[in-house]
């Protein structure tokens, strides 16, 4: 080991004159290790929420939507034909978007009413019941003699109207054959299942039907509100999004999930942002403990360095002494930080104690998502403020002259 890391290792560990400067260190070592530990606990939540939301915002929502200006699709499987050709695209599924009421005997509350398609749409959602959509609209055809409507609610609305599976409730709608009349039309319909997604803007707001009965129960025939297309790769859809408006052409355009949801998530990484730096000043306060307790050990030890320089040790052997008590603090405290942080994590994650309302955070468990970059990132931003720390008591203890050591140590 070169000489520099034996003495820096003699200095760490060894007993100090002044009591003081070892409980300083302590706390140094404390400070770094608490901000470490805080800054993975937050950017970890911070990355499972953008996480978690995109997974349910996309396990409802399409990837990219297919619209016409105006008005609704009419030849929507020629269209939807067209479009599934295209590299990237893994299914397009016609669909019918509107807004209505609904209303159970106790309750009225309002409804986004979402037609689709079983056979497609349908396998990928799922009800509480661990059924899909489509086996569960499947399952109810033969035994629907009376051929009323069969609706899949949030789980959230179904509290707030008092229904249970098999009870009737009305749908009020003023939008018919795609315009909107001034006399609602009223359409009795059945509850069929629920639906849960943890995000309290789909549970408390939307039911689903078959895209054959939203047309019936809107005098839609033939019609389809737009087009849902979901794709390999997420993070491709407007990429995909530009070859299918190319390929249709006007009068049709062209939505995806990031242009629909551009403001939540530029809120959530600006945020991340901010959280990053706001925690990094605990480290930063960390830091300056670590600059106090080298500075006041080059005090304690001037008769030393005035041995070690009149033994040949340069500036340069000298400052590396330094730095490296420097860092090795440092370096306890961000191991220390990380295995804590670390550990809370895993802690949130296995048992979700952390209870959120949902009509505020839009979820109702606390996501924690640990990433490698992420940490990565904190451990190497709190081991540079650590060197930076020591750099100035560092230079003082280089430039220090032997003959004043001798003199006043």
């Amino acid at each position: 080991m070169n000489v520099e890391y034996t003495i820096g290792f003699r200095y760490l560990w060894s007993r100090q004159k002044v009591a003081f400067l070892s409980l300083i260190t302590v706390l140094s070592t404390l400070g770094v290790a608490v901000g470490v530990m805080v800054l993975i606990v937050v950017i970890a939540v911070m990355t499972g929420f953008e996480s978690e939301l995109t997974s349910r915002i996309l396990g409802i929502e399409a990837h990219v939507l297919v619209l016409r200006y105006g008005e609704p699709i009419e030849q929507y499987k020629q269209v939807a034909r067209k479009i599934r050709p295209i590299d990237g695209v893994t299914s397009a599924s016609p669909f019918i978007f509107s807004q209505a009421m609904i209303r159970s005997r106790s309750e009225l509350s309002g409804l986004v009413l979402r037609g689709i398609d079983p056979a497609t749409t349908g396998k990928r959602l799922s009800t509480t019941d661990g059924m899909t959509f489509g086996a569960a609209f499947d399952a109810a055809l033969p035994a629907n003699t009376d051929n009323v409507p069969k609706i899949i609610l949030g789980k959230v609305l179904a509290d707030k109207l008092g229904v249970a599976k098999g009870d009737l409730v009305q749908l009020i709608s003023s939008q018919v054959g795609g315009s909107r009349n001034v006399m609602p039309s009223i359409k009795r319909v059945q509850v069929l299942a629920f639906f849960e997604t943890g995000m309290n803007e789909y549970d408390g707001a939307m039911g689903f039907l078959t895209l054959g009965d939203a047309q019936n129960l809107l005098h839609m025939q033939g019609l389809a509100t737009g087009i849902e297309v979901r794709i390999q790769d997420i993070y491709r859809a407007g990429e995909i999004a530009q070859k299918i408006t190319q390929r249709l052409d006007f009068p049709y355009w062209t939505r995806d999930w990031i242009q629909m949801n551009r403001n939540l998530f530029s809120m959530l990484r600006l945020q991340k942002i901010v959280m990053f730096i706001i925690l990094a000043l605990i480290v930063l306060v960390a830091a300056f403990n670590i600059a106090s307790t080298l500075i006041m050990m080059v005090m304690e030890k001037t008769r030393d360095i005035a041995i070690l320089k009149t033994m040949g040790a340069t500036e340069a052997t000298i400052r590396k002494i330094f730095v490296f008590k420097g860092l090795m603090i440092g370096l306890v405290g961000t191991l220390a930080g990380v295995v804590l942080g670390v550990s809370v994590c895993f802690l949130l994650q296995r048992y979700q104690f952390i209870d959120l309302p949902g009509d505020v955070y839009f979820l109702t468990t606390l996501p924690v998502q640990l990433n490698l970059m992420d940490i990565s990132i904190i451990v190497l931003a709190t081991l540079f403020i650590c060197w930076f720390a020591t750099v100035i008591p560092s230079r003082q203890a280089g430039r220090f002259h032997p003959v004043d050591g001798i003199r006043y140590g």
